[in-house]
């Protein structure tokens, strides 16, 4: 065979493809040659149309106007504008046996906000001419909380409920994960989605057949709620974190026991992300404290040199196919088949800590020390209680059960931890079905020990943006003076008219009830079952 044969049979395949490019192009087009086209154009603080990716956070605006244009008349009933906000889950079951096998999916959508138009925006009568094109502005502004009807499911305290009904951020979605125009992984596995967009849906009555889409489009936005700080984990009794470890040290191979070497830390300060669109440079990072005591064998005996401390940050990504009425735990997994977890190791950093300065401790000489030193034997390591708060401030742990009352040694050691800036790192948030939580590991070893590992949770919180602050203070103050000037007997449910739904002009959208046709009902929560039987 010929170059030139060769050749000619590698091209047929890709003059093949582009032809069926070609036709399924026209077939398109022939398709939505019936259908309006809808433009979502996005709009910045200036009004100028943005071209890039954005991020919004807590009582941001979200401006831009709807251009919809189409090649002949149509005739239209209605058009919804709404910013929606969704959650999608789908957890694979894996069991002995086939008939248990399968896919459950389920879709929350817990955010609606509606755009009111005014009936003099419309045309009349409500038909799309031909090369003519109609635009309709929109604001929207990002709540810092949900409505009480977007978690409706049973819970155990009110305040897994009041956690539940803050605004979750963008989560698994590639196309906006990041930080302004920069794409950066967001550690979310596919199992996994948290979405919001500008939805917009053109309807048409037909009789007695009911409504039906003539056209949509959903153009996605990027959210970054600000998160403050909660209350920190209570660990106790559970295995996923390991604030304490008591290891035994050996002066050599075949040469006895040199001492006891404990460890502690607790849940360090929280690593505060910036405010969306914020321009500041820094880097986002705390400051985590080890504490460690070694108690000798004999008097004689000195603390083990210490090598290096190696710190990561575990990600976790919990999901549900059915509304959680708890904090997640991986203790339930394995009997719960409507939840699953991705994990990932971030490593952050390596430390020599062979310079730290043990500090010699004499008991019998300060016996009014005495009950800050000693073991209580009703109260565990990972003790949460005021005593404990103060001995690891102090940097003085408990003693090991084999502490004979006399020498021992303490050493503070303080682990920078900063995160890395190729990942996009989103707060620790509970939702109905998703959950993002973080772990910090350090893991470090003595000279004539084991290695040792401690765990507790970490979390990553997130400033409000500049706008967003702004606008929050503004909106206090607005209904500061609106209570100032109502009557004190009013009912609560009274808001002031410039919050009022359908009020024309109005900034603010509240969520509201969907128009009375069901094709603009959106679903709460939607579970479907795949199962194969």
């Amino acid at each position: 065979m010929t170059s030139s044969s060769a050749a000619s049979m590698r091209s047929q395949p890709d003059s093949m493809q582009a032809l069926g490019n070609q036709i399924g192009c026209k077939v398109r087009n022939i398709a939505h040659q019936g259908q309006p086209t809808i433009d979502i154009g996005l709009n910045d603080s200036s009004g100028h149309r943005l071209k890039f990716v954005t991020s919004y956070s807590s009582m941001d605006s979200i401006e831009g106007t709807i251009t919809i244009s189409t090649l002949q008349d149509i005739r239209f009933d209605d058009i919804d504008i709404a910013f929606i906000g969704t959650s999608r889950v789908y957890v694979d079951r894996m069991a002995t046996t086939p008939t248990m096998t399968g896919r459950t999916e389920s879709t929350h959508r817990f955010l609606t906000l509606r755009q009111p138009i005014c009936e003099e925006d419309f045309p009349n009568p409500r038909i799309f001419e031909a090369g003519k094109e109609y635009k309709f502005p929109f604001t929207f502004t990002i709540p810092s909380q949900l409505l009480p009807k977007a978690c409706s499911h049973p819970v155990v305290s009110n305040h897994i409920r009041d956690i539940h009904l803050l605004l979750p951020p963008s989560l698994g979605d590639p196309g906006l994960a990041g930080f302004g125009s920069t794409l950066l992984d967001d550690l979310a596995p596919d199992m996994s989605k948290i979405t919001y967009g500008i939805q917009v849906k053109i309807a048409r009555v037909r009789g007695t057949d009911g409504v039906s889409i003539i056209a949509e489009k959903t153009k996605k936005v990027r959210v970054k709620p600000a998160f403050s700080e909660q209350p920190p984990l209570n660990i106790d009794h559970n295995d996923e974190y390991r604030p304490g470890q008591e290891k035994t040290v050996k002066k050599g191979l075949f040469k006895g026991k040199l001492g006891t070497l404990i460890a502690k830390t607790v849940q360090p300060p929280p690593l505060i992300l910036p405010g969306a669109r914020s321009t500041e440079v820094r880097s986002i990072a705390t400051m985590a404290k080890l504490v460690l005591r070694f108690d000798p064998t004999e008097e004689s005996s000195l603390p083990p040199k210490l090598g290096s401390l190696a710190t990561k940050l575990k990600v976790s990504t919990y999901y549900a196919s059915a509304p959680r009425q708890n904090f997640p735990t991986r203790s339930t997994l394995g009997f719960d088949l409507s939840q699953g977890v991705y994990s990932e190791y971030i490593p952050l950093s390596r430390l020599c800590i062979a310079s730290a300065q043990w500090e010699r401790h004499d008991q019998t000489s300060n016996p009014a020390a005495e009950s800050l030193f000693r073991r209580d034997s009703g109260i565990s390591d990972c003790s949460t209680t005021s005593a404990a708060e103060e001995a690891f401030a102090a940097g003085i742990l408990p003693a090991s059960k084999e502490y004979n009352q006399g020498i021992f040694y303490t050493t503070q050691i303080l682990v920078p931890v900063t995160l890395p800036t190729t990942r996009n790192f989103i707060p620790t948030f509970h939702s109905c079905l998703i959950s993002r939580t973080y772990t910090l590991a350090l893991q470090f070893s003595a000279n004539g020990g084991p290695s040792m590992q401690l765990k507790v949770p970490v979390q990553i919180c997130a400033e409000g943006s500049d706008t967003g602050i702004e606008n929050a203070r503004a909106r206090s103050v607005e209904e500061g003076a609106f209570r100032a000037d109502t009557d004190v007997f009013a009912p609560e449910s009274v808001v002031p008219a410039s919050f009022a739904v359908g009020r024309s002009g109005s900034v603010d959208v509240r969520e509201e009830s969907p128009p009375g046709y069901s094709a603009f009902a959106p679903a709460r929560y939607s579970v479907s079952d795949s199962g194969v039987q």
